[in-house]
Protein backbone atom coordinates (compact mmCIF):
# COMPACT_ATOMS: atom_id res chain seq x y z
CA UNK A 1 0.00 0.00 0.00
CA UNK A 2 1.57 3.26 -1.16
CA UNK A 3 1.97 5.95 1.47
CA UNK A 4 2.10 9.62 0.48
CA UNK A 5 3.10 12.50 2.74
CA UNK A 6 1.36 15.89 2.85
CA UNK A 7 2.27 18.51 5.44
CA UNK A 8 -1.33 19.59 6.14
CA UNK A 9 -4.39 17.43 5.51
CA UNK A 10 -7.83 19.04 5.71
CA UNK A 11 -10.84 16.71 5.85
CA UNK A 12 -13.98 18.43 4.54
CA UNK A 13 -14.43 20.96 1.77
CA UNK A 14 -17.26 23.23 2.84
CA UNK A 15 -16.83 26.67 4.43
CA UNK A 16 -14.59 25.59 7.33
CA UNK A 17 -12.45 23.22 5.26
CA UNK A 18 -11.99 25.70 2.43
CA UNK A 19 -11.00 28.59 4.72
CA UNK A 20 -8.80 26.40 6.94
CA UNK A 21 -6.85 25.15 3.91
CA UNK A 22 -6.45 28.62 2.38
CA UNK A 23 -5.37 30.12 5.72
CA UNK A 24 -2.90 27.30 6.35
CA UNK A 25 -1.31 27.77 2.92
CA UNK A 26 -1.30 31.57 3.15
CA UNK A 27 0.38 31.62 6.56
CA UNK A 28 2.67 28.67 5.84
CA UNK A 29 3.36 28.88 2.08
CA UNK A 30 6.24 26.41 2.26
CA UNK A 31 3.88 23.63 3.42
CA UNK A 32 1.95 21.27 1.14
CA UNK A 33 -1.80 21.34 1.80
CA UNK A 34 -4.49 18.94 0.59
CA UNK A 35 -8.27 19.07 1.00
CA UNK A 36 -10.03 15.70 1.01
CA UNK A 37 -13.75 16.08 0.42
CA UNK A 38 -16.68 13.89 -0.58
CA UNK A 39 -18.12 16.25 -3.17
CA UNK A 40 -16.93 17.06 -6.67
CA UNK A 41 -18.78 20.38 -6.36
CA UNK A 42 -19.39 22.01 -3.00
CA UNK A 43 -22.51 23.99 -2.13
CA UNK A 44 -22.44 27.45 -0.55
CA UNK A 45 -24.21 26.42 2.69
CA UNK A 46 -26.25 29.57 3.31
CA UNK A 47 -27.40 29.73 -0.31
CA UNK A 48 -29.07 26.31 -0.38
CA UNK A 49 -32.69 27.48 0.22
CA UNK A 50 -32.33 29.97 -2.65
CA UNK A 51 -31.62 27.18 -5.15
CA UNK A 52 -35.35 26.43 -5.14
CA UNK A 53 -36.55 29.95 -5.95
CA UNK A 54 -34.31 32.94 -6.57
CA UNK A 55 -31.29 31.07 -8.00
CA UNK A 56 -33.21 28.40 -9.88
CA UNK A 57 -30.53 25.68 -9.79
CA UNK A 58 -27.70 24.27 -7.69
CA UNK A 59 -25.18 25.29 -10.37
CA UNK A 60 -25.70 28.91 -9.30
CA UNK A 61 -24.73 28.06 -5.72
CA UNK A 62 -21.28 26.50 -6.11
CA UNK A 63 -18.44 27.32 -3.71
CA UNK A 64 -15.62 28.09 -6.18
CA UNK A 65 -12.33 26.17 -6.07
CA UNK A 66 -10.35 29.07 -7.53
CA UNK A 67 -9.01 30.23 -4.17
CA UNK A 68 -7.65 26.75 -3.41
CA UNK A 69 -6.20 26.17 -6.87
CA UNK A 70 -4.53 29.60 -7.09
CA UNK A 71 -2.72 28.94 -3.82
CA UNK A 72 -1.52 25.54 -4.99
CA UNK A 73 -3.69 23.51 -2.64
CA UNK A 74 -4.43 19.97 -3.81
CA UNK A 75 -8.02 18.68 -3.89
CA UNK A 76 -8.84 14.98 -3.53
CA UNK A 77 -12.44 13.86 -4.01
CA UNK A 78 -13.10 10.88 -1.76
CA UNK A 79 -13.73 9.96 1.87
CA UNK A 80 -11.40 9.39 4.77
CA UNK A 81 -12.22 6.00 6.27
CA UNK A 82 -10.03 6.27 9.38
CA UNK A 83 -7.62 8.66 11.08
CA UNK A 84 -4.66 7.08 12.84
CA UNK A 85 -3.53 9.72 15.38
CA UNK A 86 -0.59 7.71 16.68
CA UNK A 87 1.20 7.28 13.36
CA UNK A 88 -0.19 10.51 11.83
CA UNK A 89 -1.91 8.96 8.84
CA UNK A 90 -5.33 8.91 7.21
CA UNK A 91 -6.72 6.11 5.04
CA UNK A 92 -9.09 6.95 2.19
CA UNK A 93 -11.78 4.98 0.40
CA UNK A 94 -9.54 4.29 -2.62
CA UNK A 95 -6.93 2.56 -0.45
CA UNK A 96 -4.54 5.51 -0.21
CA UNK A 97 -2.63 6.18 2.98
CA UNK A 98 -1.57 9.78 3.51
CA UNK A 99 0.76 10.77 6.32
CA UNK A 100 0.50 14.26 7.74
CA UNK A 101 2.32 16.70 9.96
CA UNK A 102 -0.90 18.51 10.92
CA UNK A 103 -4.54 17.51 10.39
CA UNK A 104 -7.68 19.65 10.40
CA UNK A 105 -11.08 17.99 10.76
CA UNK A 106 -13.86 20.05 9.16
CA UNK A 107 -16.51 17.42 8.53
CA UNK A 108 -19.44 19.76 9.15
CA UNK A 109 -22.93 18.67 10.10
CA UNK A 110 -25.84 16.60 8.83
CA UNK A 111 -29.61 17.14 8.98
CA UNK A 112 -31.29 15.97 12.15
CA UNK A 113 -34.08 13.47 11.50
CA UNK A 114 -36.01 12.37 14.62
CA UNK A 115 -36.11 8.58 14.77
CA UNK A 116 -39.38 8.71 16.71
CA UNK A 117 -41.24 10.52 13.92
CA UNK A 118 -43.31 8.04 11.96
CA UNK A 119 -43.21 8.35 8.18
CA UNK A 120 -39.84 10.06 7.67
CA UNK A 121 -38.87 7.38 5.14
CA UNK A 122 -41.88 7.97 2.89
CA UNK A 123 -41.24 9.22 -0.62
CA UNK A 124 -41.21 13.02 -1.02
CA UNK A 125 -40.03 13.60 2.53
CA UNK A 126 -36.86 15.66 2.14
CA UNK A 127 -34.07 16.94 4.36
CA UNK A 128 -31.69 19.81 3.54
CA UNK A 129 -28.14 18.45 3.35
CA UNK A 130 -25.15 20.22 1.77
CA UNK A 131 -25.08 17.57 -0.94
CA UNK A 132 -25.44 18.76 -4.54
CA UNK A 133 -26.57 15.39 -5.93
CA UNK A 134 -29.30 15.04 -3.29
CA UNK A 135 -30.42 18.64 -3.78
CA UNK A 136 -30.64 18.19 -7.55
CA UNK A 137 -32.95 15.19 -7.11
CA UNK A 138 -34.96 17.13 -4.52
CA UNK A 139 -35.24 20.10 -6.92
CA UNK A 140 -36.43 17.95 -9.82
CA UNK A 141 -39.03 16.11 -7.77
CA UNK A 142 -40.51 19.17 -6.14
CA UNK A 143 -41.11 20.96 -9.45
CA UNK A 144 -44.33 19.00 -10.03
CA UNK A 145 -45.54 19.02 -6.42
CA UNK A 146 -47.88 21.71 -5.10
CA UNK A 147 -48.72 21.38 -1.39
CA UNK A 148 -45.60 21.46 0.75
CA UNK A 149 -45.20 21.44 4.51
CA UNK A 150 -41.94 22.74 5.99
CA UNK A 151 -41.37 21.40 9.49
CA UNK A 152 -39.16 23.59 11.66
CA UNK A 153 -39.15 27.40 11.58
CA UNK A 154 -35.54 28.26 12.18
CA UNK A 155 -33.60 30.17 9.53
CA UNK A 156 -33.51 27.33 6.99
CA UNK A 157 -37.22 26.60 7.42
CA UNK A 158 -38.23 30.24 7.08
CA UNK A 159 -36.02 30.81 4.03
CA UNK A 160 -37.14 27.57 2.40
CA UNK A 161 -40.79 28.49 2.95
CA UNK A 162 -40.31 31.91 1.39
CA UNK A 163 -38.42 30.52 -1.61
CA UNK A 164 -40.99 27.77 -2.28
CA UNK A 165 -43.72 30.39 -2.01
CA UNK A 166 -41.94 32.41 -4.71
CA UNK A 167 -42.41 29.53 -7.18
CA UNK A 168 -46.13 29.31 -6.40
CA UNK A 169 -46.13 26.39 -4.02
CA UNK A 170 -48.79 26.19 -1.31
CA UNK A 171 -46.54 26.30 1.73
CA UNK A 172 -47.38 25.58 5.36
CA UNK A 173 -44.62 26.26 7.90
CA UNK A 174 -45.02 24.20 11.08
CA UNK A 175 -43.22 25.05 14.33
CA UNK A 176 -43.34 23.41 17.76
CA UNK A 177 -42.58 26.66 19.58
CA UNK A 178 -45.02 29.54 19.92
CA UNK A 179 -43.27 31.65 17.26
CA UNK A 180 -41.08 31.20 14.21
CA UNK A 181 -37.38 32.01 14.77
CA UNK A 182 -38.12 31.67 18.47
CA UNK A 183 -34.73 30.18 19.35
CA UNK A 184 -32.91 33.24 18.07
CA UNK A 185 -35.04 36.38 18.42
CA UNK A 186 -37.13 37.95 21.12
CA UNK A 187 -40.90 37.84 20.59
CA UNK A 188 -41.37 41.29 19.01
CA UNK A 189 -39.03 40.47 16.12
CA UNK A 190 -40.60 37.02 15.72
CA UNK A 191 -44.05 38.57 15.34
CA UNK A 192 -42.82 40.97 12.65
CA UNK A 193 -41.26 38.04 10.78
CA UNK A 194 -44.53 36.10 11.00
CA UNK A 195 -46.49 39.06 9.66
CA UNK A 196 -44.09 39.49 6.72
CA UNK A 197 -44.12 35.79 5.83
CA UNK A 198 -47.90 35.59 6.11
CA UNK A 199 -48.34 38.64 3.87
CA UNK A 200 -46.30 36.84 1.23
CA UNK A 201 -48.66 33.86 1.28
CA UNK A 202 -47.04 31.33 3.61
CA UNK A 203 -49.38 29.66 6.11
CA UNK A 204 -47.86 29.44 9.60
CA UNK A 205 -48.85 26.92 12.26
CA UNK A 206 -47.06 27.36 15.60
CA UNK A 207 -47.31 25.77 19.02
CA UNK A 208 -48.11 22.26 17.74
CA UNK A 209 -46.09 19.10 17.47
CA UNK A 210 -45.94 16.93 14.37
CA UNK A 211 -47.17 13.51 15.50
CA UNK A 212 -46.62 11.61 12.26
CA UNK A 213 -46.29 11.71 8.49
CA UNK A 214 -48.88 9.52 6.78
CA UNK A 215 -49.20 7.96 3.34
CA UNK A 216 -49.01 4.64 1.50
CA UNK A 217 -45.73 5.04 -0.35
CA UNK A 218 -45.59 8.80 -0.77
CA UNK A 219 -46.28 11.27 2.01
CA UNK A 220 -49.90 12.45 1.86
CA UNK A 221 -50.64 14.02 5.22
CA UNK A 222 -49.01 15.64 8.26
CA UNK A 223 -50.80 14.77 11.50
CA UNK A 224 -50.50 17.35 14.30
CA UNK A 225 -50.78 17.06 18.08
CA UNK A 226 -53.95 19.15 18.20
CA UNK A 227 -55.78 16.46 16.23
CA UNK A 228 -55.72 18.30 12.91
CA UNK A 229 -53.94 17.20 9.76
CA UNK A 230 -52.58 18.90 6.65
CA UNK A 231 -52.84 17.36 3.19
CA UNK A 232 -49.46 17.53 1.44
CA UNK A 233 -47.57 16.41 -1.63
CA UNK A 234 -44.16 16.85 0.02
CA UNK A 235 -42.55 17.56 3.38
CA UNK A 236 -39.28 19.39 4.04
CA UNK A 237 -37.66 18.56 7.39
CA UNK A 238 -35.71 21.55 8.67
CA UNK A 239 -35.55 20.57 12.33
CA UNK A 240 -31.85 21.31 12.71
CA UNK A 241 -28.44 19.72 12.24
CA UNK A 242 -26.12 17.53 14.26
CA UNK A 243 -22.31 17.61 14.20
CA UNK A 244 -20.88 15.07 11.75
CA UNK A 245 -18.35 13.34 13.98
CA UNK A 246 -18.74 9.73 12.82
CA UNK A 247 -15.15 9.68 11.52
CA UNK A 248 -13.81 11.34 14.67
CA UNK A 249 -15.59 8.82 16.92
CA UNK A 250 -14.30 5.88 14.91
CA UNK A 251 -10.78 7.29 15.04
CA UNK A 252 -10.66 7.92 18.78
CA UNK A 253 -10.85 11.71 18.62
CA UNK A 254 -12.20 13.17 21.87
CA UNK A 255 -15.73 14.58 21.81
CA UNK A 256 -18.13 16.02 24.38
CA UNK A 257 -21.51 14.75 25.55
CA UNK A 258 -23.26 17.04 23.07
CA UNK A 259 -21.61 15.20 20.21
CA UNK A 260 -19.02 17.80 19.16
CA UNK A 261 -15.25 17.38 18.88
CA UNK A 262 -13.49 18.86 21.91
CA UNK A 263 -11.22 21.80 21.05
CA UNK A 264 -9.33 24.53 22.88
CA UNK A 265 -9.12 28.22 21.96
CA UNK A 266 -6.53 27.42 19.28
CA UNK A 267 -8.96 24.86 17.79
CA UNK A 268 -6.66 21.99 18.87
CA UNK A 269 -8.26 18.66 19.75
CA UNK A 270 -7.03 16.46 22.60
CA UNK A 271 -5.03 14.45 20.05
CA UNK A 272 -1.59 15.74 19.11
CA UNK A 273 -1.35 17.71 15.83
CA UNK A 274 -5.08 17.39 15.11
CA UNK A 275 -7.31 20.45 14.91
CA UNK A 276 -11.07 20.75 14.33
CA UNK A 277 -13.28 23.62 13.20
CA UNK A 278 -16.75 24.35 11.88
CA UNK A 279 -20.01 22.60 12.72
CA UNK A 280 -18.26 19.44 13.95
CA UNK A 281 -16.25 21.34 16.59
CA UNK A 282 -17.26 22.26 20.12
CA UNK A 283 -18.60 25.79 20.71
CA UNK A 284 -18.51 27.97 23.81
CA UNK A 285 -20.58 31.12 24.12
CA UNK A 286 -18.53 34.31 23.98
CA UNK A 287 -20.41 35.88 26.89
CA UNK A 288 -21.46 33.00 29.16
CA UNK A 289 -18.60 30.57 28.46
CA UNK A 290 -21.06 27.69 28.33
CA UNK A 291 -20.91 24.94 25.72
CA UNK A 292 -23.62 25.64 23.15
CA UNK A 293 -24.87 24.29 19.85
CA UNK A 294 -24.39 26.90 17.12
CA UNK A 295 -23.84 26.08 13.46
CA UNK A 296 -23.04 29.09 11.30
CA UNK A 297 -20.81 29.38 8.26
CA UNK A 298 -19.51 32.70 9.58
CA UNK A 299 -18.49 31.09 12.87
CA UNK A 300 -16.98 28.15 11.00
CA UNK A 301 -14.83 30.49 8.91
CA UNK A 302 -13.58 32.37 11.98
CA UNK A 303 -12.62 29.08 13.65
CA UNK A 304 -10.98 27.89 10.43
CA UNK A 305 -8.76 30.98 10.28
CA UNK A 306 -7.68 30.43 13.88
CA UNK A 307 -6.87 26.77 13.18
CA UNK A 308 -4.94 27.59 10.01
CA UNK A 309 -2.90 30.33 11.67
CA UNK A 310 -1.95 28.25 14.72
CA UNK A 311 -0.95 24.99 13.04
CA UNK A 312 2.80 25.32 13.45
CA UNK A 313 3.35 28.13 15.96
CA UNK A 314 0.86 29.16 18.60
CA UNK A 315 0.05 32.82 18.97
CA UNK A 316 -1.74 34.17 22.01
CA UNK A 317 -3.51 36.73 19.83
CA UNK A 318 -4.77 34.14 17.33
CA UNK A 319 -7.37 32.38 19.46
CA UNK A 320 -11.10 31.84 19.21
CA UNK A 321 -12.70 33.47 22.23
CA UNK A 322 -16.14 31.96 21.86
CA UNK A 323 -19.21 32.07 19.67
CA UNK A 324 -21.20 35.31 19.68
CA UNK A 325 -24.01 33.97 17.50
CA UNK A 326 -24.59 36.47 14.69
CA UNK A 327 -27.56 35.67 12.47
CA UNK A 328 -29.50 37.42 9.75
CA UNK A 329 -32.23 36.52 7.30
CA UNK A 330 -34.51 38.25 4.84
CA UNK A 331 -38.24 38.07 4.16
CA UNK A 332 -39.33 40.19 1.22
CA UNK A 333 -37.79 43.63 1.64
CA UNK A 334 -37.35 43.22 5.42
CA UNK A 335 -34.14 41.97 7.02
CA UNK A 336 -33.88 40.48 10.51
CA UNK A 337 -30.59 40.31 12.38
CA UNK A 338 -29.43 39.35 15.86
CA UNK A 339 -26.08 39.22 17.63
CA UNK A 340 -25.21 37.98 21.11
CA UNK A 341 -27.79 37.21 23.77
CA UNK A 342 -31.50 37.91 23.42
CA UNK A 343 -33.21 39.53 26.39
CA UNK A 344 -34.87 36.24 27.38
CA UNK A 345 -31.59 34.31 27.20
CA UNK A 346 -29.66 36.98 29.10
CA UNK A 347 -32.17 36.89 31.95
CA UNK A 348 -32.16 33.09 31.90
CA UNK A 349 -28.37 33.11 32.22
CA UNK A 350 -28.58 35.31 35.31
CA UNK A 351 -27.81 38.78 33.96
CA UNK A 352 -29.61 41.84 35.30
CA UNK A 353 -30.37 43.66 32.06
CA UNK A 354 -31.70 46.92 30.68
CA UNK A 355 -33.06 47.07 27.15
CA UNK A 356 -34.13 49.80 24.79
CA UNK A 357 -35.56 49.91 21.28
CA UNK A 358 -35.29 52.79 18.83
CA UNK A 359 -36.92 52.94 15.41
CA UNK A 360 -35.90 55.36 12.72
CA UNK A 361 -35.26 55.39 8.97
CA UNK A 362 -32.22 54.02 7.13
CA UNK A 363 -32.03 57.18 4.98
CA UNK A 364 -32.19 60.89 5.78
CA UNK A 365 -34.52 62.41 4.87
CA UNK A 366 -36.72 59.35 4.97
CA UNK A 367 -37.99 59.62 1.39
CA UNK A 368 -34.62 59.12 -0.29
CA UNK A 369 -33.48 56.04 -2.26
CA UNK A 370 -35.84 53.17 -1.33
CA UNK A 371 -36.07 53.90 2.39
CA UNK A 372 -36.97 51.31 5.02
CA UNK A 373 -37.58 51.67 8.72
CA UNK A 374 -34.69 50.53 10.91
CA UNK A 375 -35.52 49.17 14.35
CA UNK A 376 -32.70 48.41 16.80
CA UNK A 377 -32.98 46.76 20.20
CA UNK A 378 -29.98 46.69 22.55
CA UNK A 379 -29.54 44.49 25.63
CA UNK A 380 -27.03 45.72 28.23
CA UNK A 381 -25.85 44.60 31.65
CA UNK A 382 -27.48 46.91 34.18
CA UNK A 383 -24.46 46.82 36.50
CA UNK A 384 -21.79 48.04 34.09
CA UNK A 385 -23.45 48.89 30.79
CA UNK A 386 -21.70 46.10 28.87
CA UNK A 387 -23.59 45.34 25.66
CA UNK A 388 -24.71 41.71 25.73
CA UNK A 389 -26.76 41.54 22.54
CA UNK A 390 -28.91 43.31 20.04
CA UNK A 391 -31.48 42.84 17.31
CA UNK A 392 -32.10 44.73 14.07
CA UNK A 393 -35.15 44.79 11.81
CA UNK A 394 -34.87 46.91 8.68
CA UNK A 395 -33.95 46.98 5.01
CA UNK A 396 -30.97 45.37 3.34
CA UNK A 397 -28.56 47.51 5.39
CA UNK A 398 -29.71 45.68 8.53
CA UNK A 399 -27.51 42.73 7.57
CA UNK A 400 -24.32 44.76 7.91
CA UNK A 401 -25.67 46.63 10.92
CA UNK A 402 -26.03 43.21 12.58
CA UNK A 403 -22.33 42.58 11.88
CA UNK A 404 -21.54 45.93 13.52
CA UNK A 405 -23.38 44.68 16.62
CA UNK A 406 -21.16 41.59 16.51
CA UNK A 407 -18.02 43.77 16.49
CA UNK A 408 -19.40 45.81 19.38
CA UNK A 409 -19.99 42.68 21.47
CA UNK A 410 -16.68 41.06 20.56
CA UNK A 411 -14.81 44.22 21.59
CA UNK A 412 -16.71 44.30 24.89
CA UNK A 413 -18.03 47.80 24.39
CA UNK A 414 -20.28 49.46 26.92
CA UNK A 415 -23.22 51.79 26.38
CA UNK A 416 -20.89 54.75 27.05
CA UNK A 417 -18.37 53.48 24.49
CA UNK A 418 -21.12 53.24 21.91
CA UNK A 419 -22.50 56.70 22.65
CA UNK A 420 -19.01 58.16 22.09
CA UNK A 421 -18.35 56.20 18.89
CA UNK A 422 -17.76 58.01 15.63
CA UNK A 423 -19.78 57.06 12.58
CA UNK A 424 -19.94 58.08 8.95
CA UNK A 425 -23.34 58.89 7.46
CA UNK A 426 -24.67 59.85 4.04
CA UNK A 427 -28.29 60.74 3.17
CA UNK A 428 -28.69 58.11 0.43
CA UNK A 429 -27.00 55.34 2.42
CA UNK A 430 -27.56 55.61 6.17
CA UNK A 431 -29.71 56.85 8.98
CA UNK A 432 -29.25 60.39 10.20
CA UNK A 433 -26.24 61.09 12.45
CA UNK A 434 -28.68 62.73 14.85
CA UNK A 435 -30.93 59.65 14.93
CA UNK A 436 -28.61 56.70 14.29
CA UNK A 437 -30.62 53.77 15.71
CA UNK A 438 -27.81 51.92 17.51
CA UNK A 439 -26.59 55.07 19.21
CA UNK A 440 -30.10 56.29 20.02
CA UNK A 441 -30.91 52.93 21.64
CA UNK A 442 -27.69 53.29 23.68
CA UNK A 443 -28.78 56.78 24.78
CA UNK A 444 -32.12 55.40 25.94
CA UNK A 445 -30.40 52.71 28.02
CA UNK A 446 -28.02 55.32 29.47
CA UNK A 447 -30.95 57.42 30.66
CA UNK A 448 -32.53 54.36 32.27
CA UNK A 449 -29.25 53.55 34.06
CA UNK A 450 -28.98 57.11 35.40
CA UNK A 451 -32.57 57.04 36.71
CA UNK A 452 -32.02 53.71 38.41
Amino acid sequence: MKKNHVDVVVIGGSAAGLVAAMTAKSFHPEKDVIVIRKEEKVMIPCGIPYIFGTLGSSESNILPDGGLINLGIKIKVGTVEIINPTDHTVETNDGSVISYEKLIIATGSKPFVPKSLKGVNLENVFTVPKDKNYLDVFFDKIKDLKRIAVIGAGFIGVEFSDELNKINKEVTLIELQDHILGNTFDIDSCIIAEEELTKRGVKITCGVKVESLEGKNKVEKVVLSDGTSIEVDAVVLSIGYTPNIDLAKKSGISYNNQGSIKVDTYMRTHQEDIFACGDCAQKRHFITGKIISVMLASTACAEARVAGMNLFDLSTIKTFSGTIGIYSTNIGDTTFGVAGLTENEAVKQGFNVITATFQGMDRHPGKLNNPHYQKVMLIANKNCGLILGGEVVGGVSAGELTNVLGFIIQNKMTITDLMCSQIGTQPMLTASPAAYPIIKAAEMISRKMIRK
